[in-house]
């Protein structure tokens, strides 16, 4: 069994890929990373303690990136802010990259990591519905395929929903409401779901369930978020509960909550915001 917790250095900040860099573009990126931080224009001596530079040393920087168009000087206040040409590389990187293709790459970077199932759900019109699955080498038994729709209160991936989506939007779905044919693909009995437990999921960030659809099948699930902090997904570990326990200490869960987090912050969601 692959060892969760193992991970090189690009896993753990792809940001920040291995192989020989140039120093003084990592130091002067620290200050575009306090003024994303920040959210709002700042003095010169705010801004370098944010990056944990010396004002002397930031201002080369902060002239060459005014040169460049990365950020601009208020005339009056003299703050710095972002410039029209980060805003330029913003839009480019929405227009040119896949979210799906980041995410299919991120769910099976988990699996191989794990031994474990990876699922990607999304909310769908009948509830939280499985776009991604990546088999792990633990082969267990598992009906779920992309398309299947899991209960809100009785699966691990439902309970994540209930605990980040509006209440009105989480309401569970109505078997009714499903077409013909379609109830065979909808996993998981509605079970009791309490205010202290969606509150105890959003302070752990695992969502677990006591009673899983297939006996002996567990499964932990953890939000992925948007650039707004809205969650986008849920991605699901689910193994043997020999193997996986439901712990959200547990070296899995740690796993889990990495990879989610590393898929939100590709997805423009900042954790200092959020």
């Amino acid at each position: 069994m692959p060892d969760p917790t193992s991970e090189t250095p690009e896993a753990r900040d792809p940001a920040r890929p291995g192989g020989r860099g140039v120093q003084s573009i990592e130091i002067g990126t620290r200050l575009l990373e306090a003024l994303v931080a920040r959210g709002a224009p700042m003095m010169l001596k705010e801004l370098a303690a944010a990056a944990g530079i010396a004002p002397a040393q930031a201002h080369p920087y902060l002239v060459s990136f005014r040169r460049l168009a990365m950020i601009e000087q208020e005339e009056a206040a003299g703050r710095y802010r972002i410039g029209p040409f980060a805003l330029d590389l913003g839009i480019t990187r929405m227009r040119t990259f896949d979210p799906m293709q980041l995410a299919a790459e991120a769910m099976a970077e988990l699996s191989r990591r794990t031994g474990l199932t990876a699922l990607l759900s999304v909310w769908g019109a009948f509830g939280p519905t499985v776009v991604l699955v990546h088999e792990g080498i633990d082969q267990v038994h598992m009906t779920t395929r992309v398309g299947t729709v899991y209960s809100l209160t009785g699966t691990a991936t439902g309970r994540a929903f209930a605990a980040w989506l509006p209440a009105e939007a989480s309401r569970p779905s109505i078997r009714s409401r499903l077409p013909r044919g379609f109830e065979g693909r909808f996993v998981g009995v509605a079970q009791p779901l309490r205010e202290e437990e969606i509150a105890t999921i959003r302070a752990t960030g695992i969502a677990t369930v006591d009673h899983p659809p297939v006996p002996g099948i567990n499964a932990i699930a953890a939000p992925v978020f948007d650039h707004l902090g809205q969650v986008l997904a849920v991605a699901a570990l689910v193994g043997d509960a020999r193997v996986l326990g439901m712990s959200p200490t547990s070296a899995f869960a740690l796993a889990l909550i990495g990879a989610t987090r590393r898929l939100s912050a590709d997805l423009g969601w900042a954790a200092d915001r959020g």
